[in-house]
């Protein structure tokens, strides 16, 4: 009978599993549906797996003695051992992997390691190792700080590719070029004009583009130059509300960013065909259906994969579906982007509700994809946070992972901040009252360094809860605290923040727009930072706010629960744990219950207040630790041939 050898960097082990099995070797991209995609995670920790006929059942023996054991303590570190798993009738239905003895155990099932297992892969325990396999990476964006932010879209595109590049990885960003005709114009200063000029397809004619490029901190900073980005406003919009060419312009950035690897020559030779698309949001999401519908076909970008990154799935990209032909995309490829509104979202009678919406496509083509939170990810598969998606991501799951955000620790650290007044750290808090004293003189507040102070930070809009917080301000004003609030939106908020400053003098400030600086401040000088967000995929303030030993009140839903621990003063022996507050359901009275519990913690039990600053403020919110679990995606993405159903 002929034997299975498993080799690996540490011997040689066999089973007898087949009758016959010619030589294979299993290189660095198992195939999930083979059973072996639980290979990925463990080949580097024990060398390359191959897969060897043997004609006799003693290791080391096989006919071409290509795998011979070179002695006997080789032999003895031993290797993998693939032992078959058995249906009732006892046909070979898959394997399991066993290490070595004395290394803990059976190995996951391939069901649980797959791609297509049935459970989502768990990523968060992902080691810290260095960077196993480097990539050609290619971020699509329509807004990357510093050159062009209005959220946290912004901050990844701008902080996550620095920290891939640093890592060993070959990273671009495509974005467009944005000229407002004000000083944020400024930022593209560093960026020069590429001599590559190409010509679109798309909206009925044929669009000349221009690349501007900048290369920063191991970045290739890529922007696409258009008269369409060049107009006063926001990315998005202006006064006037959103622009009605949005569809065009970012279909145009969908172009141009599968071209920009084909064509520029950045530091003296392209990005090449074999690279991997993150594309960001539906502003990004023409890229995998141009891939598999204009460009595979011809056998281009045959070896390249395409993540989807989701950051807010309320904004999908919808528009007319007259205005497919205008895309680009061959004709059959419309059931990709198709989309019809129910009956109750239909503005008339003899509206059909007919539509295309661009997010979809990217769902229905992409490999992989993405969310900004564990949480957020399970979501955006209910109906409720799935808005019209939620059956097609469902059906997509085995794929779908969500990875917390980081932020950026040079920028949010209280112990060399510039705009607060007074350093501090985990190692020497007195710092923090002076933060508060100050920021109460700068706003004209009573100076009381004990009295609790609350802050919110965010867009006034209702995502955000603000409707919760107005309706319980009156109440929670009663009690002997002080309340911040910087933002700006909805002008009935901003008009209410201006009345209740008016009628709450000496306990409430409401800064209307959004000051850097002022962030900072009310980040360090608030006590509590209070997050009452209806959904929020991630969220940034509530890390910098931990990170500031401001402890957050939050409502439990997406990226809040998932980074903000719920304090528990009972746990560990009595010495506590978790760094802040989580309250649910979304209600003023769940809302204010939570705020009294911070408030009287901070006023008669300051050691355990303490503990909880310091937890959040010891906290792992850097890139790097994302960084190395959206590394184990891009392995997973490779696994498999390119998605296309």
């Amino acid at each position: 009978m002929e034997s299975l050898c498993i080799v690996g960097n540490g011997g040689v082990s066999t089973c007898q599993a087949f009758t016959r099995l010619d030589t294979t070797r299993v290189g660095s991209r198992p195939r999930a549906q083979l059973g072996f995609g639980c290979f990925v995670r463990e080949r580097y920790k024990y060398g390359n797996l191959v897969i060897a006929r043997s004609g006799r059942s003693e290791v080391g023996n096989s006919k071409d003695g290509n795998f011979a054991v070179e002695n006997e303590k080789e032999e003895k570190r031993g290797g993998l051992i693939l032992g078959p798993e058995r249906d009732s009738s006892g046909s070979v239905i898959g394997f399991n992997l066993i290490p070595p003895s004395g290394d803990g155990g059976v190995l996951e099932s391939h069901e649980d390691a797959t791609t297509g297992g049935t459970e989502e892969a768990d990523i968060e325990g992902a080691e810290k190792v260095q960077t196993r396999v480097t990539y050609n990476i290619v971020f699509v964006t329509s807004e990357a700080a510093p050159y062009s932010k209005t959220g946290g879209l912004g901050d990844v595109c701008g902080s996550l590719p620095i920290v891939l590049a640093a890592r060993g990885h070959r990273v671009m960003v495509v974005s467009p070029r944005y000229l407002h005709g004000g000083l944020a114009d400024k930022n593209f200063a560093g960026a020069s004009e590429l001599d590559c000029h190409i010509k679109v397809y798309c909206f009925g004619g044929e669009q000349e583009v221009a690349f501007f490029h900048e290369y920063r901190e191991g970045v290739d900073w890529v922007f696409l130059d258009h008269p369409s980005y060049h107009r006063p406003g926001n990315p998005y919009g202006d006064s006037q509300g959103a622009f009605g060419d949005n569809q065009f312009r970012f279909a145009l950035l969908c172009h141009a960013a599968c071209e920009a690897p084909l064509v520029l020559p950045l530091g003296g030779y392209t990005y090449g065909e074999k690279c991997l698309f993150l594309v960001n949001d539906w502003h990004a999401g023409l890229v995998p259906v141009l891939l598999a519908s204009k460009y595979r076909p011809y056998g281009v970008y045959k070896d390249a994969r395409t993540i989807l990154v989701i950051h807010n799935l309320a904004h999908q990209g919808v528009e007319p579906a007259v205005t497919y032909t205008n895309l680009g995309l061959p004709s059959e490829w419309y059931g990709a982007l198709g989309w019809v509104f129910p009956t109750w979202a239909r503005t008339h009678a003899l509206d059909t509700g007919e539509a295309v919406n661009l997010l979809k496509g990217a769902i229905v083509t992409v490999d992989r994809i993405l969310t900004v939170s564990k949480g957020y990810a399970w979501e955006i598969t209910t109906v409720e946070g799935g808005y019209g998606l939620h059956e097609l991501l469902s059906s997509r799951r085995s794929v779908l992972n969500g990875i917390t955000n980081g932020i950026d620790i040079y920028e949010w650290n209280p112990s060399s901040d510039k705009h607060i007044a007074s350093n501090y750290s985990v190692d020497d808090l007195s710092g923090k009252v002076q933060c508060k004293i100050a920021l109460q003189k700068e706003l004209g507040l009573p100076i009381k360094p004990d009295c609790p102070m609350i802050g919110f930070i965010g867009r006034l809009d209702y995502q955000k809860g603000i409707d919760l917080i107005r309706w319980a301000t009156p109440e929670l004003l009663e009690d002997d605290v002080q309340f911040v609030m910087l933002g700006s939106g909805d002008p009935l908020y901003e008009d209410w923040m201006r009345a209740t400053e008016s009628t709450y003098k000496d306990k409430f400030r409401g800064w209307v727009g959004f000051n850097i600086p002022i962030s900072h401040k009310i980040t360090a000088g608030a006590d509590i930072l209070l997050m009452p967000s209806r959904f929020e995929p991630c969220g940034l303030n509530q890390l910098y706010a931990m990170r500031y030993g401001t402890v957050p009140v939050v409502h439990g839903t997406g990226g809040l629960r998932d980074t903000v621990q719920a304090f528990d003063p009972y746990s560990k022996g009595g010495l506590g744990e978790g760094t802040g507050w989580i309250f649910s359901p979304l209600s003023k009275e769940s809302m204010l219950a939570a705020l009294r519990v911070a408030i009287m913690t901070y006023r008669d039990h300051k050691s355990s207040w303490e503990g909880i600053m310091k937890r959040g403020m010891v906290r792992d919110s850097t890139w790097e630790n994302a960084a190395v679990q959206y590394e184990q995606v891009f392995e997973w993405a490779f696994i498999d041939p390119p998605y296309i159903n």
